[in-house]
């Protein structure tokens, strides 16, 4: 039985699968997540962007601009782990690095450019919002074991 339901949850779209998802009340819609999104992108580009340019250049280590590439790509796999893959605790663990990651690239590039830290506010919150919402979710949606 377990089996028929994990082919029918992968054949179903990924809208009709979140839809389905038990969820907090407060939990933003896809249209709004989307236009926060299109806020933070380019506050991500550029900042990310100045990181990489300078660390291409040597005017600072590649120990700050490591947190920013572990970020970059952490961000880039959460949509794989939750709407490809449907793996809620796998996507809680991306959004887990990607908080952890925000943090260290304030803490790492603050003594060398504070205003590319300062840039990543926006970012830090609501990722930290969207953790908690991950959290709430994975913990609303956890499968129940089989009968005996």
């Amino acid at each position: 039985m377990g089996s028929a339901v994990a082919a029918y949850n992968r054949r179903m779209d990924w809208r009709t699968w979140y839809d389905k998802l038990a969820k907090p009340t407060w939990t933003p819609s896809p249209p709004t997540i989307g236009l926060i999104w299109s806020f933070l992108y380019p506050i991500i580009f550029v900042t990310y962007g100045f990181v990489f340019y300078k660390a291409v250049r040597g005017h600072v280590s590649w120990h700050v601009a490591l947190p920013f590439v572990i970020n970059l790509a952490a961000n880039l796999t959460f949509t794989t782990f939750l709407f490809r893959l449907r793996n809620l605790p796998l996507a809680l663990a991306d959004i887990l690095i990607v908080l952890g990651t925000i943090i260290w690239t304030i803490l790492a590039v603050w003594p060398h450019y504070r205003l590319i830290a300062l840039g990543q506010l926006p970012y830090l919150a609501w990722v930290s919002i969207a953790t908690v919402l991950q959290a709430s979710i994975t913990a609303s949606n956890r499968p129940t074991p089989p009968a005996a």
